[in-house]
C-alpha cells in the first residue's frame, strides 16, 4: 500500500488553499473537473493500444498492465518508487514496447 501521508498533506494544503481563495474571493486557477477527467481519459487511452498488441501476440496482459500500465498512468508514487513495485515487489517495469 502506498505511503499515504503525502497525498493527505497534499489534499490538506490544497484545502486550505481553497478555503483562503474563498475567503479573499478569488477563482481557483484549476482546471475544471472535466478537463482532468479527459486528462484520466489520455492516460488511460494511451494503454490501450500496447494492451491489444499484447493480447494479440499471446503475452502476458495483467503483468504488463500491473506494471507499465500502473507506472504510467499513476506516475512515480511517493518515495521515488515505481507504482508497481510497492504492491507487487516488482522491480523497474517493462517498457512499453517490450512483451513480457
Amino acid at each position: 500500500m502506498p505511503d499515504l501521508k503525502a497525498y493527505l498533506l497534499s489534499l490538506g494544503a490544497g484545502l486550505l488553499v481553497g478555503v483562503v481563495y474563498s475567503l479573499i474571493g478569488v477563482r481557483s486557477p484549476a482546471p475544471p473537473t472535466i478537463a482532468l477527467i479527459g486528462l484520466l481519459g489520455i492516460l488511460l487511452g494511451e494503454q490501450i493500444v500496447p494492451v491489444v498488441k499484447r493480447l494479440i501476440g499471446g503475452h502476458d496482459v495483467a503483468g504488463f498492465v500491473r506494471t507499465s500500465c500502473a507506472a504510467h498512468v499513476l506516475g512515480p508514487l511517493p518515495g521515488g518508487e515505481p507504482a508497481v513495485s510497492r504492491a507487487s515487489g516488482a522491480g523497474k517495469p517493462a517498457s512499453a514496447d517490450e512483451p513480457s
